[in-house]
């Protein structure tokens, strides 16, 4: 029977669905490097232990009950030495299996957790792994994880992304530990079944284009809908959002690597009879990276006048219709922890011009600041290529800091180059601008701890891409990590704001939503408002 789509023609029963994405995922493995655009393909295709879902609840995906303390899953124990921990059963689901017929189990779970403690793995979260003591298995489907110490995140479970053994095992005993992340089937090989679990499988990969996804027969779920999947890359925005009006791509994700959410806006302007629009608060802010090697940018004055010098609210205000709120802090104003009395960098260009002079920069002839050595108060300024709400918040940026005597240069990389290689090893020299993205009140471990900075020591593994080290910013939230008790961890989170604000390790710009224009065929599709909507992948559906 044919039905009318959402354009006005008719089109058979859809069994494919075409997606669009501005970037293509510099590598596939679910521990290495945090990329959003590789967490969506992997979302279709790989289920992690636990997930946050739309209501900002943590669930289980690859376990069948969610571990707490009140369900007695989770149990304070003391070590021997007197020091107390966690023991936390994990029960993997009793049908997960991976893409091969080969079922998941302890032996999996053992695996991962040994390889993901030793640094040469390149592993983006040693915490995940390296907090557990030792891990007991009772079957092959069910363990218990023992913590170092009491933790409040003790059952953030999403982080242990649990590798097939039978695969990853012999190439980690053929080239070791350090050459392992250039060596991972998830890479070299990418469409071996057994490196998956989720609903789909990868069929095809056209490196830099396209990935194919077809479903899983051994999948232990709900059978997905979609017959086919293909992920196209598009990096230009404003083509991806022509590609959707002429129908060559059906829909583009919210989740951080499709349309940006002035192009929804645009589009629900014009179009509000083809899609259903959903903008969805999220914990992920829009930031620029300093590097902390610049003699220019380690000068605090420095920094905190280039915060003073733009006018973010005006920014959000004309690009986003006031929809996603100036960022202040790391932690979003949907949390509760969020702390609404740190000082406020308000737009003011007379004092950034005033810290500029008391820093030393002097305005030169051609209105560029100079210090007393002559040198110009010049700084190269990255991000994505082709992402089209980025380009013009960094052509902003450059306008309003001209204003004031600071002088950027624009540099912009394709996705894959630059999370890939610049931003993860730090070869930007002045500015890079990204997203962060956390779940709901996660504590910031992964992007402001000093053990998550990538190093070539550590295969440049954390996501600690600013390099951001600071001993009482490490203390604090040492403490809140092994903190119970919501009370007494509300203080601490507010010590890390103001840290933060204080030290100005990055220079915080906006908090996103997750915008999504959706065909009015296609339903089933819930934003998280942190992760990845494709977790969910088997309940998306056409009518």
């Amino acid at each position: 029977m044919a039905i009318l789509s959402s354009f006005g023609t008719a089109w058979a029963a859809k069994d494919q669905l075409v997606i669009g994405a501005t970037q293509y995922p510099s590598n596939l493995n679910p521990n290495h490097e945090a990329i959003t655009s590789k967490d969506y393909v992997l979302g279709f295709v790989y289920r992690q232990a636990t997930a946050f879902n739309g209501e900002g609840k943590n669930v289980c995906l690859l376990c069948t009950d969610f571990p707490t303390i009140e369900n007695g899953l989770a149990k304070i124990e003391t070590h021997d030495d007197g020091s107390k921990g966690i023991a936390i059963t994990f029960k993997i689901h009793p049908k997960a299996t991976w893409g091969d017929g080969v079922p998941v189990t302890a032996k999996d779970v053992l695996f991962t957790w040994n390889l993901g403690r030793q640094k040469e793995a390149g592993f983006l979260s040693l915490d995940a792994y390296d907090r557990y003591e030792k891990i007991d298995v009772v079957d092959d489907k069910t363990v218990v994880l023992h913590t170092k110490t009491v933790r409040s995140d003790y059952n953030e479970l999403g982080r242990f992304r649990i590798l097939p053994e039978h695969v990853e095992g012999p190439i980690v005993k053929s080239v070791g530990v350090a050459e392992y992340p250039k060596n991972t089937a998830y890479n070299r090989a990418s469409t071996t079944p057994g490196l998956y679990n989720g609903p789909y499988l990868i069929k095809e990969v056209q490196s830099g284009s396209t990935v194919v996804l077809e479903p899983n027969p051994y999948w232990f779920g709900k059978a997905p809908y979609f017959k086919r999947i293909v992920i196209r890359t598009i990096e230009n925005s404003a083509a991806l959002q022509a590609n959707i009006l002429s129908g060559d791509v059906d829909f583009a994700p919210g989740d951080g690597v499709g349309l940006t959410t002035d192009q929804v806006l645009e589009l629900e302007k014009a179009h509000r009879d083809k899609f259903d629009f959903i903008y969805k608060p999220s914990y992920t802010y829009e930031h620029i990276d300093l590097q902390k090697n610049n003699p220019i940018l380690q000068d605090k004055r420095v920094r905190q006048a280039l915060l003073f010098a733009i006018n973010r609210k005006a920014l959000t205000d004309k690009l986003f219709d006031s929809r996603e709120p100036v960022a202040d802090t790391f932690l979003a104003p949907i949390s509760p922890f969020y702390d609404n009395s740190v000082p406020k960098f308000t737009y003011d260009p007379k004092k950034a011009a005033a810290l500029l002079e008391d820093a030393g920069w002097k305005i030169g002839h051609d209105k560029i600041r100079v210090n007393a050595q002559g040198q110009r108060l010049s700084l190269d300024f990255g991000t994505t290529a082709g992402n089209k709400v980025r380009e013009l918040v960094q052509q902003v940026l450059q306008s309003q800091w001209r204003e004031v005597g600071i002088e950027v240069v624009i540099k912009n990389e394709p996705g894959r180059t630059f999370f890939g290689e610049t931003a993860r090893k730090r070869t930007y020299s002045g500015l890079a601008l990204y997203a962060w993205t956390s779940d709901p009140d996660e504590p910031p471990v992964r992007n402001l701890h000093t053990s998550a900075i990538p190093v070539e020591g550590n295969n440049w593994a954390g996501n600690n891409i600013a390099a951001f080290s600071n001993p009482q910013f490490d203390a604090a939230l040492d403490k809140l990590l092994v903190e119970l008790d919501p009370a007494a961890r509300k203080p601490l989170w507010f010590e890390l704001q103001k840290i933060y604000v204080e030290e100005l390790p990055v220079l915080p710009l906006f908090f996103r939503v997750q915008p999504f224009a959706l065909p009015k065929w296609l339903k089933g599709i819930e934003p998280t408002g942190s992760g990845v909507s494709t977790h969910w992948a088997e309940t998306w559906h056409a009518i």
